[in-house]
């Protein structure tokens, strides 16, 4: 960057990559682990070439860092980690009130859009606040 004039130069065209590179931008996506809104935090696997990089987004550092530690044991993110095992019966315990009030027995076709969007929010907030809690407590790994 130029201190002068605070104008940053044009991107060159770099030896294994043809073409100009992007400028970074976040785009609108979710945190990787627990689907918050993205809030510019990054990783990509440096094991692949620049084409077919995966790339992830996190909310926090707390969640790069959870992600970055499945991704070191080779874990996939849709299969349950032992934290997300773990987290399961906090959102049973959140979502039993909600159920009692809806009443158990009542298929979720019939729910009401208040109804349905109650259990959700429920479901994932009662995720996030648990793992959160989780990744608190867990050893941090550096």
């Amino acid at each position: 960057m130029s201190h002068v004039a605070q104008i940053a130069p044009p991107s060159a065209a770099a030896a294994d990559r043809p073409g100009r590179d992007r400028l970074w931008h976040l785009r609108p996506v979710l945190c990787a682990v627990c689907t918050s809104r993205a809030r510019g935090f990054g990783w990509f696997d440096p094991h692949r070439p620049r084409p077919t990089r995966n790339r992830r987004w996190f909310c926090s550092m707390g969640c790069q860092a959870a992600f970055t530690r499945k991704a070191k044991r080779g874990l996939s993110m849709v299969d349950f980690t032992e934290e997300e095992t773990q987290a399961l019966p906090a959102v049973m315990r959140a979502l039993a009130p909600e159920m009692e009030r809806i009443g158990w027995d009542r298929p979720l076709g019939q729910l009401t859009q208040n109804d349905m969007h109650r259990l959700i929010v429920l479901t994932v907030e009662a995720f996030r606040a648990e793992m959160a809690e989780i990744a608190a407590e867990a050893e941090i790994p550096f």
